[in-house]
């Protein structure tokens, strides 16, 4: 089994479920007590979202670099962003380790053809629908992404910071989400990506009215791939 490396943190919330998820599938294709080869390296998410507000992107980048470095010190022989938003810096991540960083949008993009779809809306942070790196990494894999108009990008944004990173889950927020979801499925999105980590603490990937793809089920998914592959 080879060793999972973490970078973990931005939310611990989201840390815990990655964590949680890529144990419970070594446990389900290994069986007995399984479970992952992994080291964490957990970051002051307030730094990070400091980082964020002000952005200060290089900066991030250095920081989640440098804990990515530590983990390949201690033996991690891949590296997880266990964030999308901070895949924003997944270059300055990349440029700081000689393991493979195993990309949640690329992963994300590959099951989305598998399924044969092409225009998925994506639900995340206001800093991973507005900035454009999603959207032009998807395109390279044929996939064009929409997102919600902007005053409900600020209401996802809202709810993803202000409760779901707090461990707060509203169902009055749910319903906001839903109907975002609706409105998206109305003007021909064939998808839905939950595009932060946080999200699957809110909504339900069986229940959702367009097909959705857990990005955190399917990153940690890939990870386990890598560390039980031949």
């Amino acid at each position: 089994m080879r060793k999972i490396g973490l970078v973990g943190g931005m939310s611990f919330e989201a840390t815990a479920i990655y964590y949680r998820k890529i144990n419970e599938a070594v446990r389900a294709r290994l069986g007995g007590f399984n479970s992952a080869d992994l080291v964490l390296g957990s970051v002051n998410f307030q730094e990070v979202v400091d980082m964020q507000k002000s952005a200060r992107w290089d900066d991030a980048g250095r920081h989640l670099g440098a804990v990515a470095k530590a983990l390949e010190g201690a033996g991690a022989q891949c590296v997880l962003i266990c964030a999308v938003t901070m895949h924003l810096v997944a270059p300055a991540v990349e440029a700081a380790v000689s393991v493979p960083v195993i990309h949640v949008i690329d992963e994300t993009a590959a099951k989305l053809k598998a399924a044969g779809f092409r225009r998925p809306l994506l639900i995340a942070t206001r800093y991973t629908m507005e900035n454009g790196f999603y959207q032009a990494r998807m395109e390279r894999h044929g996939i064009d992404v929409v997102v919600p108009d902007a005053e409900g990008r600020t209401a996802t944004h809202d709810i993803i910071f202000e409760e779901l990173c707090a461990g707060v889950v509203k169902d009055s927020s749910r319903e906001v989400l839903l109907g975002l979801i609706q409105t998206a499925k109305a003007q021909g999105a064939d998808s839905l990506i939950f595009g932060c980590t946080e999200i699957c603490m809110i909504l339900d990937v069986e229940t959702s009215p367009l097909p959705a793809f857990d990005s955190t089920d399917i990153h940690a998914n890939a990870a386990v791939d890598f560390a039980l592959a031949e």
